[in-house]
């Protein structure tokens, strides 16, 4: 698979990124006269290398909840209280599959219906859903939950959880959500009224300064003609997968504070700056917005044990890996073991050729740890990752992934003893479980009253 050269780094600029994709593209897909060859041989051409020779996975470790590991709670409390995970919410998403727009703004009571949502529902499996048949599978109806956006929902979960730690620890809740580092990663049209959302709820009381955002870029399409490749601005632009933002991490001046009273005053870190920042977290944990069981717990103190652990053994990725859902099984990263390498691999949707969803036993639930991250923001910037393509409206895109990065560190992979199958909004047959877990949400004893004291700024 082609990987990514090391792009020079300029001030605030992609167009080293952009100019090594074409780059790229011209040597490794030099051979294809058009973009539909390409196209026509886009699953050969992202196909994993020893895709034949896989076998099941052989290393995943267990996760035991109920086995009273007191110490390892213990220390994941206390880390997380001084401050010492840096928490990173991925939201740039164009949310296709679910077609409702950016799932940050989604407000379901607001532009859910049970009628809306069987509608939705029945087109995407081609067979009729009717109202009632949803409505059986509601918990309360999406008009009674609290007019609040997912994203917003994302954020006060976190804060509500910290805040609680505090009460349970003896500490000041304002203090030690005060001590907390978040990366938000967003789309860029969605930036303003991120900035505004963030200013509105008072950064859920997190400490402005140490709130970091970064914009991932959509990128135009590469064309083919008179066989070089080049930048087509004339093409759709689109995000390059969750393994370009990774990528963008690595360099200069994309990562920002809101440091003043308005949105246009911002300060933008240097690369050295990020990665001096880095070098003070114990763990970096990447959450993705999709998540279901999140919005009733965000702080996972069994996961987050284990991987300081791990860390201590010389990981520096952790993934969490769930089972398929045998009645609806999704695509997505598949565990496999690779003789070749002698270890379990994540291996990307991509690169799976002929798998069917029915054939992948464990999926990665997209929520990682980087155990001392600066190790992985140094292996990215130094290596790239691999970029798997694809064609979309007659154009070549790359599509990096996160999930990568298993192949440039030492990694681990886990599942809890009670396997579930993965939980998360990503199409509309999705939706009656997410309006029940957001149900869930709301229920939680002292929710509601604490989203009423961060909007009121009185955390």
């Amino acid at each position: 698979m082609p990987q990514a050269s090391k792009a020079a780094t300029e001030l605030g600029t992609l167009e080293p990124y952009i100019s090594a994709c074409v780059a790229l593209a011209q040597e490794k897909l030099h051979r294809f006269s058009s973009i539909t060859d390409i196209g026509a041989r886009e699953k050969d051409l992202n196909r994993y290398p020893r895709l034949a020779r896989l076998e099941e996975p052989r290393q995943i470790l267990i996760l035991k909840e109920n086995d009273g590991d007191s110490d390892r709670q213990t220390r994941a409390r206390a880390a997380i209280a001084r401050g010492e995970v840096l928490f990173e919410h991925a939201a740039a998403g164009e949310g296709t599959r679910l077609m409702l727009g950016s799932k940050y703004f989604l407000d379901i009571p607001q532009e859910i219906t049970v009628a809306r949502t069987a509608h939705l529902m029945s087109q995407e499996s081609g067979r009729l859903w009717s109202p009632e048949d949803v409505a059986a599978q509601l918990e309360c109806p999406p008009h009674e939950l609290l007019p609040i956006t997912l994203g917003s929902r994302h954020m006060l979960q976190m804060a509500f959880d910290l805040e609680n730690l505090a009460r349970e620890l003896g500490e000041s809740p304002r203090e030690v959500l005060a001590r907390q580092h978040l990366l938000i990663i967003i789309g860029r049209e969605m930036l303003a009224h991120i900035e505004k959302d963030f200013y509105q709820w008072h950064f859920y009381g997190f400490k402005p300064s140490q709130v970091y955002f970064m914009v991932q870029e959509s990128f135009h399409g590469l064309n083919l003609k008179h066989g070089r490749f080049f930048y087509d601005v004339n093409s759709p632009a689109r995000l390059h997968n969750h393994g370009q933002m990774v990528m963008q991490q690595t360099l200069n001046y994309q990562l920002f504070t809101l440091t003043g009273g308005h949105p246009w005053e911002k300060t933008f870190r240097s690369g050295r700056e990020v990665a001096d920042w880095l070098q003070g977290f114990a763990d970096k944990i990447s959450y993705n917005i999709e998540d279901l069981d999140y919005l009733t717990s965000s702080l996972d103190f069994h996961g987050l044990g284990l991987a300081l652990q791990l860390g201590d053994q010389g990981y520096n990725m952790v993934m969490e890996v769930m089972a398929n859902n045998p009645a609806k099984p999704q695509k997505g990263g598949m565990l496999a073991w690779d003789a070749e390498l002698e270890r379990d691999v994540m291996i990307e949707s991509f690169q799976l050729g002929d798998i069917s969803n029915q054939d992948i036993t464990y999926l990665n639930r997209n929520f990682n740890h980087y155990p001392s991250p600066g190790v992985c923001w140094g292996r990215i910037g130094e290596q790239g990752l691999p970029m798997p393509i694809a064609v979309k409206d007659g154009f070549l895109y790359f599509q990096p992934v996160q999930g990568d990065i298993n192949f440039l560190v030492k990694t681990a992979f886990f599942r809890r003893q009670e396997m579930r199958p993965i939980r998360n909004l990503k199409s509309p047959a999705a939706l009656p479980l997410a309006i029940n877990r957001l149900c869930a949400q709301d229920r939680q004893p002292g929710f509601k009253e604490f989203a009423q004291r961060c909007r009121q700024g009185c955390l």
